[in-house]
């Protein structure tokens, strides 16, 4: 089996102990964070699946991701925070 292969399903099962983490997590923020790492975790996969089949594209769509992602959780901060949009 491929190392790269592998890896993603490592990768995959990291994004169900997340996923369980935002189905039960006992406040907001907990949900927030899992949301988070759920994210970081699939940037790092389209990584690893662009560099096991040697597509740039994919590696282009993870940087474009992860910057949404970023905006995305400073915005869900300021919002439980108490701050206006």
């Amino acid at each position: 089996m491929n190392v790269f292969m592998l890896t993603l399903v490592l990768v995959l099962i990291s994004v169900v102990i997340a996923m369980i983490r935002v189905l039960l997590g006992p406040t907001v923020p907990d949900r927030v964070v899992g949301l988070d790492t759920i994210n970081t975790l699939v940037i790092a996969s389209m990584v690893l699946f662009g560099a096991a089949y040697r597509e740039v594209i994919y590696i282009d769509v993870a940087i474009v991701y992860a910057l949404l992602s970023y905006i995305t959780t400073l915005f869900i901060a300021k919002y439980l925070e108490g701050g206006k949009l």
